[in-house]
Order: C-alpha cells, then structure tokens, then sequence
C-alpha cells in the first residue's frame, strides 16, 4: 500500500500528435539494446488499433474482482523497429539514382501504422489522439500477477516498477496488464515499462513527456493533494476520467475526454444536435461518466462563451505551464549541474 499516489491527467481536446512527449521518453529510457521496438510513451489515433495491434482485445485486469485471462502480446504486435538503406544512399556514390527504401522483410504494423486515419463519413470524419503510458494502477494486474515479486509500488509515490534484479522475464505481467503496456527486453530477458520517471520525480522534476509537451496538456500531481490540479480536475470538477475503468484496475491517468465538432448537414450548415462522435464509443473508452464529463466542459465553455468566469475553463488553458506540474517544476539541468 502506497503513502500517496502520483497521478497524471491529459487533455485530449489540447493533444495535436506531435510525439514530442513519445521522443522525449525514447531519448531518456528506451535507448539500450533489446528496447529498439519499446515506446513507453506512445501516442495513437482514434479510433484505431493502436499498438500492440489490438490491445483492447487482448484480456488482462479484473472482471468483479477476479483476474481475467490475458493474451501477451508478441513484438510484431507492438511493432518491430524496421531500418533504411541509410549508408547506400548517403555513402554509396549512386548520385540521385538510389533512394530511400526499407531493409529486409516489408512492415505490415508499426505503433503509429494508422496514424491521422479517421473514421466516420465525409463530411462528418472525425478522430482524436489518445496519449498512453502505464497507468501506475492502485490496483495493478501486473503487481498481482507476477510470481517474484518483482513488480512492486513504490510507498513513497504508487509509482509501479519492476526490480530487474528479481524479474526472471516469465511475463506473466504482459498477460495481466490489460493495457498492454509492458515490454519485454529480448536481450536482459527482463520485463520493462513506463517508470513515471521516478529518478526525476526524486529530483522535484516532472516526468519528461510532461515537461516537453508544448501543448501544456499533461497535469501532474498527488492524487490527495487539493492543491494540484490534478486533483481538482479529477475530484473536484469531475471532467478527467479513466481509460477503461471496467478493467477494475484502478488507473492513476485520467483524461479530459474530446468535445465534440459540431457535424455538417446536408446543406453544409453546422448541425449541433449531433455529435460527430458516437457517444456509444466514446463510453466504450471511458465509461457512462465520459457523459457527465462532457457535460460540464460545454456548460463552463459555454459560460465564458457569455462573458462569465470558469475556474475550469483556466485550469485546462493553463496560462502558466508550471502550474501543470505539482511542485515537480525544478529545472533538469540544475540536477545534472549538481552531479558534475
């Protein structure tokens, strides 16, 4: 049992799909061998497959507290690292006449494969982008399911980590996570995932993929603390909800779910007694509340629409970015200073 809980919220009507926050992640932690195919951080269009392919169909978590069967997902799920004939091209003395193409076996998935794929009916297409990293749940299939112990919540914050030193890679913890986001590293024979950035979070940094984000949509914060807005966006206004809570998991990222674009009828007038996106599938992500969310963001939008104040309305706009981050606002470099 955790002392406090780390939390994360994401704004999903702010997330433009730069993968900023995936490459910040990639460049930090997933840079050693055996990680080549591991993205902690990814971020997918919706609807879509995401990746590993399919993980919403894989299993894993609980159904009325009981464990449910899960698939592990295999490396061509998730997504193999493919290479280009980089040296050819730059350094073969072929002129204009080679270009770029790729190595070996042609990719048939990758963890972007359908990325900006929209669904719906011109005129009325519509797709969002879904940033996903380890939920750090409070209570964790993985932590649960692994026979060593080896995956375990930190006290000091909930962050989940897994000690390599006992992991022994039976992955019975990819099979559990419902969220399918734990690697396995061929080469250590070890399990590996998202760790919130821990070392930086010791440090009072933020995780990097909310430190990098430029569209300030990430919120950092303890889940009991009044003052962050973490809290204040999940408990107190009720509009950040969890992906998946059926999974009985008890996740500690939640998002602010996509306001819908009004459609276009026949005329090509905007037609707003319609949402673009199904509301059946947008509970299909986030459960019945995804409504009452919604419902509260239109009804404070439309209030500054009319001149009024809403404390939401500047919680999600965040005028400072600091504020995003909990206390966790030290600059990087002054922890990298005081080690030199």
């Amino acid at each position: 049992m955790s002392n406090k809980q780390l939390a994360m919220v994401l704004d999903l009507n702010k997330c433009i799909g730069c993968h900023t926050c995936s490459i910040a992640c990639k460049q930090l932690w997933t840079r050693d061998e055996g990680m080549e195919y591991m993205w902690w951080n990814t971020v997918n269009t919706m609807p879509g497959e995401g990746t590993p392919r399919g993980w919403e169909n894989l299993g894993g978590g609980f159904r009325n507290g009981e464990a449910k069967p899960g698939k592990m997902p295999t490396r061509k799920e998730f997504g193999e690292a493919w290479n280009y004939n980089f040296d050819e091209v730059l350094n073969g003395s072929k002129g204009g006449g080679q270009h770029l193409q790729i190595k070996g076996e042609q990719p048939d998935w990758g963890p972007n494969w359908d990325e900006d794929q929209a669904a719906g009916d011109y005129p009325n297409g519509y797709s969002f982008y879904l940033p996903r990293i380890c939920n750090h749940c409070s209570n964790a299939p993985c932590v649960a399911a692994c026979p060593r112990k080896a995956i375990e919540k930190r006290e000091q914050d909930g962050i989940v980590i897994v000690n390599e030193d006992r992991c022994r890679g039976y992955r019975f913890c990819m099979e559990a996570c419902p969220y399918k986001k734990i690697y396995f590293n061929q080469e250590k024979k070890v399990a590996q995932k998202c760790i919130f950035c821990f070392p930086r979070i010791d440090e009072g940094v933020a995780p990097a993929c909310a430190r990098q984000c430029p569209g300030r949509l990430r919120f950092v914060g303890y889940r009991e603390d009044r003052d962050a807005l973490v809290w204040k966006l999940v408990d107190k206004w009720k509009v950040a909800v969890p992906l998946h809570p059926e999974y009985e998991t008890e996740p500690n990222v939640f998002y602010v779910p996509p306001m819908n674009p009004a459609r276009i009828d026949e005329n090509g007038n905007l037609d707003f007694t319609q949402p673009r996106i199904p509301a059946d599938y947008l509970e299909s992500l986030f459960g019945p509340v995804v409504h009452d969310a919604l419902g509260i963001l239109h009804a404070e939008m439309k209030k500054t629409k009319e001149g009024g104040q809403s404390e939401l309305m500047d919680l999600l706009i965040a005028y400072e970015w600091t504020d995003n981050l909990g206390g966790f606002d030290r600059d990087p470099a002054t922890v990298v200073q005081q080690f030199e």
